[in-house]
């Protein structure tokens, strides 16, 4: 996708943030077709560099359009990490916009087989044991760019010792295209 769908999609994440926070803010009407396609994606809000919310879907199953706006009214109000997001800090807040495509599972004889196959950087990784499961984005290898401690953090979130291992555990793959509000207000002074 382009930057102009980057710019879109930015848009309409703040501007569902702004219409359940009643906070000033230009809405967007957007009606392209390709926001009714389905579409999963990441919500990911941060606030001096430090994250702030994330939420989001692993699996399309709405048109991109609803899916975006829900995951970020969601990501400023409803992670469970943080308390709410509040007005006064709608204009400090920094959104970031992750689509994912559909998530591939990855066959592995055993855990070092696993983290053999793990692209850093590039993969986001979903964990599955019986009911627990976690996700990490691309972008976590950025502070977890080990192999080993991506999957031992990932299996923490999942609320497993970090050096679980059963032979029932599944793990998928899938990537993203990414936007954030700074790449985009760089692009703007640069341009």
């Amino acid at each position: 996708m382009a930057t102009d769908q980057g710019k879109t999609l930015l848009s309409i994440a703040r501007a569902a943030i702004a219409q359940v926070l009643h906070a000033p803010h230009a809405a967007t009407d957007e009606t392209a077709a390709w926001l009714a396609e389905p579409g999963a994606s990441f919500i990911t809000l941060t606030q001096s560099g430090e994250l702030r919310g994330c939420i989001g879907t692993l699996q399309a199953h709405r048109p991109l359009l609803i899916d975006v706006k829900s995951n970020a009214v969601s990501a400023a109000l409803h992670d469970p990490r943080f308390l709410p997001l509040t007005l006064k800090e709608f204009t400090t807040v920094q959104v970031e916009v992750s689509l994912l495509t559909a998530p591939q599972p990855l066959a592995f004889a055993d855990e070092t087989d696993a983290l053999a196959q793990l692209r850093p950087g590039i993969d986001g990784v979903v964990f599955e044991y019986g009911r627990h499961r976690s996700t990490f984005l691309p972008q976590v290898w950025e502070s977890l760019a080990q192999p080993p401690l991506f999957l031992a953090m990932l299996k923490r979130k999942a609320g497993l010792p970090d050096n679980f291992w059963a032979e029932n555990v599944k793990l998928s793959r899938y990537t993203v295209t990414k936007w954030r509000e700074t790449d985009l207000d760089e692009e703007s002074c640069n341009g």
